[in-house]
């Protein structure tokens, strides 16, 4: 019987050797003539490379690439998968392009399992002009209500005389790059950019140059890439209505502003002010949501006095965003206090006038009661209600010769 287990522990270590000799001599050549060239688009740099040699052996198995890149100094690589041969990606060409691609190989031939090859690497870097301070500074751009882009920046140190800036900017679906035709100026420099109708650039890579020249001098030009929808700003909430219910309960309803910005990429702040007497009113966030209606219970008899919403883009449309301008005003709230203040003022007012009033019939009728001439005086005698006897007509009245004299007083 330990003869017979041998043997069979023998055959399974065997066949787990051929296997795995199998499998690691299966091997797949990394690709080849990586290069980098500039097609003249700001930094939109053109990566290309050959399959490997000894592709076409492995007919069982499916054939991709990993491509990689970054500029140097960043501390992640951008990673894509593929089974192209040319990718067009964009750099900040004030730094070092760095690339990188491997083949990967898998299926039958390599029983399922995935084989990797090597790296091959490559660089790319343009010629460096001007010192790194001559470049401009506080370069910052916002997408105004998904409408138009405003970007502004700073002269460069030290910024010579009859120094001027362009912008040039360029995403996929132009042809080349294009300059900016609406520039914002300060003592006749150039210092910021407006561009309109950019809708065609949202959710792709934006690429802008700003360079600068000068007579005699080389100012260094300033690379960025930008994502429109992660540099948005909407409008404020509009139609902000306040309202309590009999239950102490605050209730807020608003509308997304009417501008470009798509409602449905909305989030919304809402923040509560507490009355703080002389102090300044203390401001503290009670929601942060997509609806446009909140409801907060007053149970615990907050001093809420003021509401204020605002709104940018949400998780679902951006990575990131500017939050809009607060609400143009601040709706106040009555107080619980405030409240029976209001009912208890008429109420006083009543029992006081009633009060006057018993007054002054009481010392009225004290005056009388103490003085009777004046009692006298002030109220006439009232004496019995005239009799009248039977009067005659008219006409016996003449007969008799007694007109008048059937009155006796």
């Amino acid at each position: 019987m330990a003869l017979r287990w041998l043997y069979v522990l023998s055959m399974m270590l065997v066949w787990g050797s051929m296997v795995s000799s199998s499998f690691y001599h299966t091997s797949v050549a990394p690709p080849q003539d990586l290069q980098i060239t500039d097609p003249g688009l700001l930094g939109s740099l053109d990566i290309e490379w050959k399959p490997p040699p000894n592709v076409q052996t492995f007919n069982e198995c499916t054939v991709k690439y990993k491509f990689e890149y970054r500029n140097t100094g960043d501390r992640d690589w951008k990673v894509i998968f593929t089974k192209k041969l040319k990718f067009r990606v964009g750099f900040d060409l004030s730094r070092t392009a760095e690339v990188k691609i491997q083949t990967l190989l898998e299926g039958q031939c390599t029983n399922d399992v995935e084989v990797q090859s090597d790296w091959i690497f490559a660089t790319f870097q343009v010629p460096l002009q001007g010192k790194l301070e001559s470049e401009v500074q506080n370069f910052h751009c916002i997408y105004h209500d998904w409408k138009y882009l405003k970007c502004t920046w700073k002269p460069g140190h030290p910024a010579p005389r009859g120094v001027h800036y362009g912008l040039y900017y360029w995403y996929e679906g132009l042809d080349r790059a294009a300059q900016c035709d609406d520039y914002i100026q300060d003592h006749g420099v150039n210092v910021g950019c407006m561009l309109q109708n950019m809708s065609q650039a949202e959710y792709k890579d934006l690429i802008i140059c700003v360079n600068g020249s000068a007579t005699a001098t080389l100012l260094r030009p300033l690379y960025v890439t930008l994502r429109l929808h992660n540099l948005a700003k909407p409008s404020p909430p509009e139609q902000l209505v306040v309202s309590m219910s009999a239950s102490e309960e605050l209730h807020m309803a608003w509308s997304p502003p009417s501008s470009e910005t798509p409602p449905q990429c909305l989030e919304y702040e809402v923040q509560l002010a507490e009355d703080q007497g002389e102090a300044k009113a203390a401001w503290v966030s009670v929601s942060t949501q997509m609806e446009t209606t909140l409801t907060v219970s007053r149970a615990n008899q907050s001093r809420i006095s003021c509401v204020r919403v605002r709104g940018r883009t949400n998780i679902f449309c951006a990575d990131q965003g500017f939050w809009s301008e607060w609400t143009q005003e601040c709706f106040s709230v009555p107080r619980k206090q405030d409240k029976q203040l209001f009912i208890l003022i008429p109420v006083i007012l009543s029992l006081s006038s009633s009060l006057i009033i018993f007054t002054l019939i009481g010392q009225c009728k004290k005056r009388c009661a103490s003085d009777p001439s004046q009692d006298h005086k002030t109220t006439p005698e009232l004496h019995s209600p005239p009799s009248f006897g039977k009067l005659e007509p008219p006409g016996e009245q003449k007969e008799n010769g007694r007109i008048g004299e059937g009155v006796n007083i």
